[in-house]
């Protein structure tokens, strides 16, 4: 069973995410109503997946995630928000968030995001994929020679890997598809990682787009 944070500012949003995850098959083992108790919920329950509002009081959920790169707490977290702004998508995928969406999901959207990231995928609204494919190449990312040299150095079945880490699938999706061995995948999406010079899966998929590695 995935078991789930909910953090929002709004006591039935909160209740209502929660009421649908449960007919999922999904628990909820904590719940926030800011970004300070969301914190110390996380830290305490340690969930599959997070799912996180954006604007809160009491430190938003920029700061949440911050955070928990900060304190190195790898546990994934899905923002599920209605603001859509570009700055901000762009500020929550940079500080760590594995997931975007808005709130006028489907439940169905819902739970397979949820399975997604707690299956170690990642996952972006479609109706903001393009912009944000926009907005990242026009934002050069720091410059680092070494992640420039080792993405040249990037080879097909690494990029075909990469492909699919930027289409939310898991590692072991990601072998089902290329017919690889589960172990074998975490290797190549290790090795990706150290060539683009990347944190994580999601920043790997950022820097990819901004260099139009992807295709």
């Amino acid at each position: 069973m995935i078991r789930v944070v909910i953090v929002d500012d709004q006591a039935l949003v909160r209740q209502g995410f929660a009421g649908l995850l449960g007919v999922a098959g999904m628990e909820v083992v904590g719940e926030a109503a800011d970004g300070k108790a969301a914190r110390e919920v996380i830290v305490r329950t340690r969930p599959d997946v997070v799912l996180l509002d954006m604007r809160m009081p009491r430190f938003d959920g920029i700061w949440v995630l911050q955070q928990l790169r900060e304190e190195d707490i790898d546990v994934p977290v899905l923002v599920l928000t209605t603001f859509d702004e570009d700055a901000l998508v762009l500020d929550a995928l940079r500080s760590g968030a594995r997931g975007y969406l808005l709130k006028d999901i489907t439940l169905e959207q819902l739970t397979h995001a949820v399975e997604t990231l707690a299956a170690g995928g990642t996952l972006i609204a479609p109706a903001l994929t393009d912009r944000m494919l926009r907005a990242i190449r026009s934002q050069a990312p720091p410059e680092d020679a070494t992640a420039i040299d080792g993405a040249r150095e990037l080879t097909d079945r690494e990029l075909d890997v990469l492909r699919l880490v930027a289409s939310g699938y898991s590692n072991r999706q990601i072998g089902d598809a290329l017919f690889l061995a589960e172990g074998t995948v975490k290797n190549h999406v290790s090795t990706i990682l150290v060539k683009l010079g990347a944190r994580d899966r999601t920043n790997a998929v950022l820097r990819a787009l901004h260099d139009g590695l992807l295709g």
